[in-house]
């Protein structure tokens, strides 16, 4: 993709021509654009290069159950329930199947059997409302779904019906056949249908191709984590406590099958079962969203569980602070923590760590991924920035989304003609090529003339030992415009006060960032990857107002 090689900064893969960050990651190779290959097939071809015997490494276990299954047993049933669904079902390629299910070993069996008849697959929440499902499926116009008796009631009926994953019948369709049942589909063709989590306006629906997540796993099958070569190889067991149905749960899951390695499945996360598991299962490694970081640093339940086993988490999904990062390395010293960065529209990965090396820039979400471009755009003039300063990140890469689905003035406002995808997101890139993500763009408390990013007083407040956990919110103000206004839930057997909590910010910040209004919660409210919902806190803000006049 670069033009001018030679004017890129080794260091950073800035170059100054065309205003352009480059990854610094070697390219990936890709299968021919116009070869039919689905990324269910896709992801085989590279488990069986990976793994030598696939009836003994088992890929997934049910935590609460301890049913598992190995990868041939897996390959088995995925390839009975495609010929049992396309004997029992009319069902076309690029038709969609939208999917309310917990988390289950039948989840990642129905996505891989969907994804090689060539059919959408669309995930969604089972904790959704009525409501919720109801725009979802309206955006996706499902031909077929697949839920449980619990989730089955929210759905609108589909075309097809919809199939419960714990009823009899579904049971049979996995034990049925063994037939191969050969789909051609498109790298083009649209492999899922995923929901943005909403955080700043009415959810939509991104479609991502069967290229696109192809292009994301190659990149980490060839860019494996440069481990130290002195150290033993750990046994890859993973614990999920990431819904499946989130960007970064599917993508995961994925990548894991591709890789050979063991899957532990959660049906609900649990902290104090999420302890278990990992003691229990020998984990090495989880995906996890900084929530659960700062959890893990300040429980005292973390003491009654081995947790020796783990090595590595798997940080994405909000910003991270360096403060929680350095308090959670004093209390595993032998855990590494990597950061990525990504977005639905992204396929979930953008940028992350790889090496010990790079484990090491706290509060960084690492370095561009490969294949991938980046500029920093002031968001008043337009103009792309160099290393070291602020503006919001556009990128473009093979990984980018198809676009929103029913939703083309969101996709032009957020996809330009030339390919950059504008995150939103305000961030810069240092010297060496690290990006940092300093808030959203429509998150920024504007006070008086100034922009308070709300992230930055959220991980203060986390260093705070009587705080369990915090958002950060504006509140409209007659003189100010807007003023930082925080959400405080307080750790059991405190007492903090308002005015402890902006004594102790007033102590850390500018004048302008100093929080002006305080308000106690019992939990903040969060979607399933971790992100804050800011829109609830400022709803209750207002009605609290308003309550009170």
């Amino acid at each position: 993709m670069a033009t001018v090689t030679s004017n890129i900064d080794p260091n950073n893969g800035f170059c100054k021509e065309t205003k352009t960050f480059h990854s610094l990651r070697p390219s990936t190779p890709l299968p021919p654009s116009d070869q039919p290959l689905s990324i269910a097939q896709y992801a085989v071809s590279l488990l069986n290069s990976t793994t030598a015997n696939l009836t003994a490494t088992t890929f997934l276990i049910d935590s609460n159950t301890a049913e598992s299954l190995t990868f041939s047993q897996f390959l088995n049933r995925t390839r009975s329930l495609s010929f049992s669904l396309k004997t029992h079902f009319s069902l076309s390629p690029n038709d969609v199947a939208f999917i309310l299910c917990p988390a289950s070993l039948h989840v990642p069996l129905l996505y891989f059997s969907l994804l090689s008849l060539g059919l959408t697959i669309s995930p969604a929440n089972p904790l959704s409302s009525n409501s919720e499902v109801a725009h979802q499926t309206q955006l996706s116009q499902p031909k077929i779904a697949f839920a449980t008796s619990q989730t089955a009631h929210k759905i609108p009926s589909p075309p097809s019906g919809t199939i419960l994953i714990d009823s009899p019948e579904f049971l049979s369709f996995l034990h049925n056949s063994n037939t191969a049942t050969y789909v051609s589909v498109n790298q083009s063709d649209p492999a899922a249908i995923l929901y943005s989590s909403g955080t700043t306006g009415k959810v939509k629906g991104v479609s991502l191709t069967h290229r696109n997540i192809i292009a994301l796993i190659s990149g980490f099958y060839h860019n494996k984590g440069q481990t130290d070569p002195n150290e033993p190889e750990p046994e890859p067991v993973s614990l999920f406590t990431l819904p499946l149905f989130h960007v970064f749960g599917f993508f995961m899951l994925v990548r894991a099958f591709a890789m050979g390695e063991t899957v532990v499945l959660m049906e609900r996360f649990d902290f104090e079962g999420m302890l278990r598991a990992v003691e229990k299962y020998k984990v090495a490694f989880m995906p996890v969203s900084p929530p659960l970081i700062v959890a893990l640093v300040k429980s005292d339940l973390t003491k009654k569980y081995d947790l020796s086993s783990l090595l590595f988490l798997g940080c994405g999904g909000a910003p991270l602070g360096k403060d929680v990062s350095d308090r959670f390395k004093d209390k595993f010293p032998q855990v590494e923590i990597s950061q990525g960065y990504g977005l639905t529209e992204t396929g979930g990965g953008a940028a992350r760590m790889i090496s010990p090396e790079e484990f090491k820039q706290h509060g960084s979400v690492g370095r561009l991924a490969e294949n991938m471009e980046a500029k920093i755009v002031d968001p008043v003039n337009g103009e792309a920035l160099p290393p070291g300063q602020r503006g919001e990140l556009w990128l473009r890469g093979p990984t980018l989304m198809k676009g929103y689905v029913k939703n083309e003035k969101a996709t032009a406002e957020t996809l330009d003609s030339e390919g950059w995808l504008k995150t939103g997101d305000i961030c810069y890139f240092d010297s060496q090529g690290f990006l940092y993500i300093v808030d959203r763009l429509k998150e920024l408390i504007k006070y008086k003339a100034y922009q308070v990013p709300p992230a930055e007083l959220e991980q203060l407040l986390h260093s705070h030992l009587e705080i369990a956990d915090a958002a950060v919110v504006p509140y409209a103000d007659e003189e100010a415009g807007q003023i930082p206004m925080a959400y405080i839930v307080r750790k059991p057997g405190s007492d903090i006060t308002e005015a402890e909590v902006m004594d102790f910010i007033a102590k850390q910040v500018a004048p302008y960032k100093k929080i002006r209004r305080v308000a106690f919660i019992n939990a903040i409210p969060k979607s399933p990857a971790g992100k804050i919902l800011r829109r609830e806190l400022v709803d209750l803000a207002i009605s609290d107002h308003s309550s009170k006049l």
